[in-house]
């Protein structure tokens, strides 16, 4: 019988890989996304700490207030949009982009979009 592959993990152990390489620190923190089927949360967080610094997702009271009649990848966007001006208000200007083990495409892409037109630097 053939087993179906489990996708998660799959990202998961994508997300390890990239991991290695990828890490955040005070001057550039690191730009997390993590995207469930029906919400995407962004944390920045300093990992030298282990502590994030600012944060955004779909199920925040304001976000969800803006967002009530918008497709998922435009709701991406403006959580984007919301997290880098977070950022900018502690100072924080440029990050690097982890993209969670998701492809860079769709809702993942509209964030990394929706922060960079909010003035954050990749």
């Amino acid at each position: 019988m053939i087993s179906k592959i489990d996708k998660n993990t799959v990202r998961q152990r994508r997300h390890a890989r990239v991991r290695k390489h990828v890490s955040g620190t005070a001057e550039t923190p690191r730009l997390n996304v993590y995207r469930s089927l029906n919400h995407i949360y962004v944390q920045i967080i300093d990992d030298v700490k282990g502590v994030t610094l600012a944060a955004a997702s779909t199920m925040e009271k304001a976000i969800k207030e803006q967002i009530a009649d918008m497709t998922k990848t435009e709701a991406a966007k403006v959580v984007g949009t919301a997290v880098a001006e977070r950022a900018k208000e502690k100072g924080i200007e440029t990050v690097v982009f982890d993209r969670g083990g998701y492809l860079y495409t769709g809702r993942v892409k509209a964030v990394a979009d929706g922060a960079r037109e909010a003035g954050l630097k990749f």
